[in-house]
């Protein structure tokens, strides 16, 4: 046979191949896609469905027999259910079919097919013997077999399923476009990848190339950072100094110019051949000598500010020249004479300064109305006589009796609970009440020490680092120079024009504290002030008391010959000089005692209180002896005397210090010497 088993082998009755739209060829084609669904594939077109004339009923019909196997075979005939060839061959060609022989043992062989009624006569060899045709693929004698049957059930279904193939195949087709442009960006993309790669190359090699490059300058910096830091000037600095206003960063912009000027000066001496040092050294000059320019400016604004007529010195000083001051220290460093010139227009605002303020202040204070104690109120004159009533710097007022004049009573506080400020000029001009000379004296003071304290202070610091230790005490001299001599003047019209023991003696117990206050502030250029204080209160003093004793002997001259003066000073009921009562003398030298020693408690050895204390005590006692020998009686004398020295001794009782328990004890001596 001459191959046509290789048909039948691959052949399924049941089924048949999906027809192809291209020109038959013989080369291997694209494997068909399956049918969906479980019916035959739709019959090829152009293909009589009748033409079956190749296929085969039984699989068995395909076996192939070899060469000479019929001379091998038993006589017995050929194998049952095999149609004959020459009958086969005969149904190919055109032949009718025959009927099949029964052969032997009963068996009979298969039914040839009917001849079709047509022959497919348009088979393509391509150009191939048959032998050759036969030898092909098996797939591709598949797909070149074109004989098939097909039912007019398989036309319709084909019909049916050919839209749908169609769509079918028009979406591999636009997938297979899309693929296209999926492998056409994935091929760009992979192109990219390789240039970003290079790029990644290049950039990691210059990376490279850099971090070596700085590994070298920072050793490079590490060797000639501090020596360039030295003398380098940064542009901030500069445009700070030439253009920034006068505040902290301006103060710091100095230190930092200062700090590279002397780098660059020391390192000049060492090394004067430098090019740098060379080029840098102008820049600092001019820079210096514009700082000088605005350090100059600032400081003589702030100086005419201070002449405004309501301004407050101490708030510039603290804010605009203490908070600043290394701009003075640079001036004069730099330009001392300009630095000398601006602190002499800095001495003279402020001595025009201070003298107008206490001017002003010392015209408040001098309407206030104070206690008249005069002569008149010396212990040996009568209280009845008549004396003015006018009060210094007010109108007309009834002076203060007796007992206010020489007691002490509440003005005691003003040493013991002081106020830490000073009456205002305008509650001077105010007060309508009368006050004893310490008022006015405590306050002028008191606001002349603070001011010339916080001046002081205000010196040490500003100006001491452009001046010697010498130079300060004549810079503040010159300031307060017309403001001490102010304070004295108002201190000694206030004692001159009064006989007020205990206002006196007050006047000099404050002047004590204030020295203690500046001693404890530190402040000793105000030393001479009050020491020359005390000068006008020390003398002043003595003289009153020797008014008192004047007025004590000048009583007790009179008293053989003024008997009516001795009974008024004895403010006895009648003229008799039978009784024994203390005198109304006795009672005014005890308060007065009392107020001194009370003032003296803290006195030292070098003080003229005890002389003064000790004359007044030694006149009293003349007088009251002499008071006594008016008295006819021993007895009534002794009580007379005893009475008097008692009341002495009891006002006495609470003095404290050591003066004060001697005179105590002198008159408790004298009254135990008497009471008998």
């Amino acid at each position: 046979m001459w191959g046509l088993d290789r048909f039948s082998a691959h052949t399924t009755p049941s089924s048949t191949p999906p027809p192809r739209r291209e020109s038959y060829s013989p080369a291997p084609a694209r494997r068909p896609y399956p049918a969906p669904g479980p019916g035959p594939l739709p019959p090829r077109p152009g293909l009589n469905p009748r033409s079956s004339s190749l296929s085969l009923v039984s699989p068995a019909s395909t076996a192939r027999i070899p060469n000479g196997a019929d001379r091998r075979r038993q006589p017995g005939g050929a194998p049952p259910n095999v149609p004959d060839p020459l009958q086969v061959l005969e149904a190919i060609m055109g032949g009718l079919p025959r009927k099949p022989a029964a052969g032997k043992g009963g068996n009979t062989t298969g039914t040839l097919p009917e001849r079709p009624e047509e022959v497919v006569e348009d088979i393509d060899f391509g150009g191939l013997s048959l032998h050759d045709f036969a030898a092909a693929d098996v797939p591709d004698m598949q797909q070149l077999s074109s004989v098939h049957t097909y039912s007019a059930q398989s036309v319709d279904e084909y019909d049916k399923e050919k839209d749908r193939f169609e769509d079918l195949h028009k979406s591999i087709l636009a997938c297979d476009e899309v693929l296209k442009s999926v492998e056409t960006y994935l091929t760009n993309f992979q192109a990219d990848l390789g240039a970003v790669s290079a790029e990644i190359e290049s950039l990691q090699n210059r990376s490279v190339a850099l971090n070596t490059k700085l590994e070298n300058r920072k050793v490079v910096e590490k060797l000639l950072g501090p020596a360039v830091e030295d003398i380098s000037i940064s542009p901030a600095v500069v445009r700070k100094i030439a253009e920034g206003p006068v505040d902290e960063g301006f103060v710091r912009a100095l230190a930092d110019l200062e700090k590279r000027s002397k780098t660059v000066n020391s390192k000049g001496k060492e090394q004067p051949d430098i090019k740098a040092l060379a080029d840098i050294k102008p820049l600092i000059d001019d820079l210096t000598n514009k700082a000088v320019e605005r350090i100059r400016d600032y400081i003589v604004a702030q100086i005419k500010a201070m002449r405004s007529p309501s301004i407050n010195a101490q708030i510039i000083q603290q804010q605009a020249f203490l908070k600043y001051k290394e701009l003075y220290a640079f001036l004069a460093k730099h330009q001392p004479n300009l630095a000398q010139q601006i602190c002499k227009a800095y001495i003279f605002t402020m001595r025009w300064y201070y003298l107008n303020h206490f001017t002003r202040y010392r015209t408040a204070l001098d309407k206030l109305k104070l206690h008249t104690i005069d002569k008149s109120d010396a212990l040996g004159e009568d209280p009845n006589a008549k004396r003015s009533t006018a009060l210094l710097g007010g109108p007309a007022r009834s002076a203060p009796s007796s007992r206010d004049v020489f007691s002490l009573g509440r003005r005691l506080d003003i040493l013991k609970t002081p106020s830490p400020n000073a009456l205002t000029a305008y509650l001077a001009e105010e007060e309508k009440s009368a006050h004893h000379i310490e008022v006015p004296f405590r306050s002028f003071n008191l606001a002349l020490i603070d001011n010339a304290s916080f001046e002081y202070s205000f010196l040490t610091a500003y100006f001491s680092p452009a001046q010697n230790f010498q130079a300060l005490p004549r810079t503040f001299a010159s300031i307060f120079e017309p403001t001490f001599a102010l304070g004295q003047t108002l201190t000694k019209q206030l004692v001159d024009a009064t006989s007020d023991t205990l206002g006196v003696l007050l006047c000099v117990r404050l002047n004590q504290h204030l020295a203690f206050e500046l001693q404890r502030r530190k402040v000793p250029t105000v030393e001479s002030y009050v020491n020359a204080t005390n000068m006008l209160l020390w003398p002043r003093f003595q003289q009153i008391l020797d008014v008192h004793c004047t007025s004590l002997q000048k009583l007790t001259a009179s008293l053989p010959s003024r008997p009516a003066a001795s009974s008024t000073l004895l403010s006895s009921a009648s003229a008799s000089t039978t009784s024994t009562a203390p005198t109304a003398l006795t009672q005014k030298f005890a308060n007065l005692i009392h107020g001194i020693l009370a003032l003296s408690s803290e006195a030292g050895d070098d003080e003229p209180v005890s002389v003064s204390v000790g004359r007044l005590r030694s006149e009293y006692e003349a007088y009251l002896t002499r008071l006594s020998k008016g008295v006819a009686e021993q007895r009534k004398r002794e009580r007379f005397l005893c009475n008097n020295y008692s009341l002495v001794g009891t006002v006495l009782a609470d003095v404290e210090g050591r003066l004060g328990e001697e005179v105590r004890a002198h008159f408790e001596t004298l009254r135990d010497a008497f009471d008998k």
